[in-house]
């Protein structure tokens, strides 16, 4: 899906993400896939340039695996000077947490940049149907 350069793209990937995958992957996978795709488009907004169009494009990708799906995020945006960085934040930071949010969560995250841009990703491995969260109280 292609969304708006601006703070609206964010709520806009996350609502269509939520919508489209609610009932396929974990409730708490979803969570965590929603909090994600908010980091990095939010990050594309605020700090890389837009793709031609002042647009964002947002992908995100199922594969099924014997222990359920595994997910990745695809945010693309025109780039920008410094790529992608985690920085040292402090506790009364305002901001700066975006990428560790984005490691804690995601099994892998990485940057590839190309002739028009750059991609940030990130993947969720599948999760096992045994975790104490995702099994339902009997």
């Amino acid at each position: 899906m292609v969304v708006p350069h601006h703070g609206t793209g964010a709520r806009l990937a996350r609502h269509r993400l939520a919508h489209e995958l609610a009932g396929l992957v974990p409730p708490t996978l979803l969570a965590d896939l929603v909090a994600v795709l908010a980091e990095l488009v939010g990050n594309a907004v605020r700090h890389a340039d837009p793709l031609p169009g002042g647009v964002v494009r947002v992908a995100w990708r199922l594969r099924p695996m014997p222990e359920g799906q595994r997910v990745q995020i695809r945010v693309t945006d025109g780039g920008s000077a410094s790529g992608p960085l985690m920085r040292a934040a402090s506790p009364d930071a305002i901001d700066g947490r975006g990428l560790h949010i984005v490691s804690g969560l995601a099994s892998r995250w990485g940057v590839e940049r190309d002739g028009l841009g750059q991609s940030v990703w990130a993947e969720f491995d599948p999760v096992a149907a045994t975790r104490p969260d995702l099994v339902a109280a009997g």
